[in-house]
């Protein structure tokens, strides 16, 4: 079991602490036994947390067993950061603790000095004073989530859950990251260098929506060779438009949401049977092993059967 701490840090944005304790208490693996043990800890034993105060169980010594230290957003993200939370961050990733941070709980850990010199992210209206405040970092405004291996930065608050879910993914495979995600209600779709939505706000697609009903529609043709025009004429509507409203509810084109979900099915196979990897590569719509060999390692970074031998 992943033990995950929470660290609370003064004027903590509610939400970013919520959102991991939610999601990893309620991740569980395959027998039902639980993926995380989470706790929360801080500096001090009452934490103002803005609308009430927290009382964290533990300290900042609980940071130094933990397999991966969570860093919330905070309300004045230029906030200086206490000595003792430097020191207990740079202590655990010393140790090699995972260190991940939400929204712009990116600029807390910016100023342990760990980012520098390796690309990073925050909530898009906060990415220029981010990189006016730590230069050295190399601060993407364009991305919901960065993951540099040991250390992990998100942008805005949803953008957060999608970082945890794709640790999670990280720690146990699409499987159990699927289900998070389920009792979650969020879509395990969102990748890492999606876009932020910065030009406007949307209201998410509905269930039972006719563009649910195309991504259902989708994900049920992966088999299929399928072309924009293909896409186009089951939606009902020209492949201009088609690839707009696509774009605006996914932050994607259609052919490239295809091709992410032709492989996150390959990696439920790949978990879940034994079917051999060109019956997989088939099955998922490549056109040959090879292709499908070639999309899944650059997509992945590793091939499918070494995949397979991580995670099933």
């Amino acid at each position: 079991m992943h033990t995950v701490a929470v660290l609370a840090l003064d004027q903590v944005i509610p939400f970013d602490l919520s959102t991991p304790i939610e999601v990893f208490t309620r991740t569980r693996l395959p027998d039902g036994r639980p993926g995380y043990q989470v706790r929360v800890c801080a500096e001090r034993d009452e934490i103002d947390a803005g609308a009430f105060t927290l009382r964290a169980p533990w300290g900042l010594e609980c940071l130094q067993d933990a397999d991966t230290i969570i860093v919330p957003g905070v309300a004045d993200p230029t906030a200086p950061l206490s000595s003792p939370v430097r020191d207990a961050l740079r202590s655990a990733a010393a140790a090699g603790t995972r260190i991940a941070s939400l929204c712009v709980g990116t600029f807390p850990l910016a100023a342990t000095g760990l980012l520098d010199g390796l690309r990073a992210t925050t909530h898009w209206r906060a990415a220029g004073l981010l990189a006016a405040a730590h230069p050295d970092v190399d601060v993407d405004p364009d991305v919901l989530y960065v993951d540099n291996g040991q250390f992990l930065t998100s942008a805005g608050a949803a953008a957060g859950l999608d970082l945890c879910l794709h640790m999670i993914r990280r720690d146990y495979g699409s499987a159990v990251a699927a289900d998070a995600a389920r009792l979650s209600v969020m879509p395990l779709e969102r990748e890492g260098g999606q876009a932020q939505f910065i030009g406007y706000d949307h209201a998410p697609t509905p269930q039972g929506s006719d563009f649910e009903d195309l991504l259902t529609w989708l994900r049920g043709n992966l088999s299929r060779n399928l072309t924009l025009a293909d896409i186009a004429t089951q939606a009902g509507t020209s492949t201009r438009t088609l690839i707009r409203r696509f774009r605006d509810h996914t932050g994607a084109t259609p052919l490239q949401w295809l091709h992410r979900a032709r492989i996150r099915q390959a990696q439920h196979l790949l978990e879940t049977t034994e079917h051999s990897v060109e019956r997989i590569g088939a099955q998922v719509g490549f056109g040959s092993p090879t292709a499908f060999r070639d999309r899944f390692k650059r997509t992945t970074g590793v091939s499918p059967q070494t995949y397979r031998r991580a995670f099933s």
